[in-house]
């Protein structure tokens, strides 16, 4: 079973260096298992110098701007059975290559797989409240899937999908172009199999957005995105701030 990494990537050479060495790290002792893809999304820096200095690394350019075309991208042009969508400010924890594997290897009927965000550059309080606001959506996630049979949950960022699944959904939806993207891919590919969110699967991530923004105003964004792909099947948010920043200037 081939993993495909896709990782769309726009002005993120400060960043993408450290998320690729944490991918070719585990992907090391599985020669010819991994592939790795970066899709340099518009970049005006040298995300895609850096990106092309990683041996094995294929790199290949979206000029239309955007996550989930960045992300259509990267599906296009990999060969994977599974498709891995991380981010580029994102670095592997231990064992997530094996426990993908083991995850889908294990059950068949596993279309999608995903965990939560350990923000590295924040506090350690302010990860407690992200546990917090994760239980709480976990039961909504429990609630959609189980109860409501409305859809599911994933983690942008932090999620697989099963190449055959994403072919027989028509890939990633284009109406999306950052808020709700997840939500949307969890609540079309639900019919099709399990796609499970677990707490085993933490990837760490660069907590910069809500430094900038806000820890209350990013979780408004995120969780009004959530219900209204699931509920109206369309963003509520359209737009959203760049945010690249060497350091997080502001500790939470």
């Amino acid at each position: 079973m081939k993993l495909s990494f896709v990782i769309p990537a726009y002005n993120e050479e400060d960043l993408i260096g450290e998320c690729l060495n944490s991918v070719l790290k585990q992907a090391v002792n599985r020669p010819g298992e991994i592939e790795v893809i970066v899709v340099n999304n518009a970049s005006t820096d040298g995300t895609g110098e850096v990106a092309s200095s990683f041996s094995g690394v294929i790199v290949i350019d979206e000029p239309k701007k955007g996550l989930v075309n960045a992300r259509h991208a990267g599906f296009l042009a990999s060969k994977g059975d599974l498709i891995a969508n991380i981010d580029a400010d994102t670095i592997l924890t231990p064992g997530w290559v094996d426990k993908v594997l083991k995850a889908f290897l294990g059950n068949p009927n596993l279309v999608a797989l995903s965990g939560p965000h350990i923000f590295h550059d924040l506090s350690r309080t302010f990860n407690l409240w992200v546990r917090l606001f994760y239980g709480i959506a976990f039961t909504s996630y429990l609630l959609n899937r189980f109860v409501f049979r409305a859809g599911s949950m994933l983690q942008g960022g932090n999620f697989i999908v099963k190449r055959a699944a994403l072919e027989k959904i028509g890939g990633y939806n284009l109406k999306f172009d950052f808020y709700g993207e997840d939500s949307d891919i969890a609540m079309r590919l639900h019919p099709l199999g399990d796609v499970k969110f677990t707490f085993s699967l933490p990837i760490y991530v660069s907590g910069r957005r809500i430094a900038v923004e806000g820890a209350l105003i990013t979780v408004w964004r995120y969780g009004i995105n959530y219900f209204w792909a699931i509920f109206f099947k369309k963003p509520f948010t359209k737009t959203y701030l760049d945010v690249r920043l060497k350091k997080i200037k502001k500790q939470i």
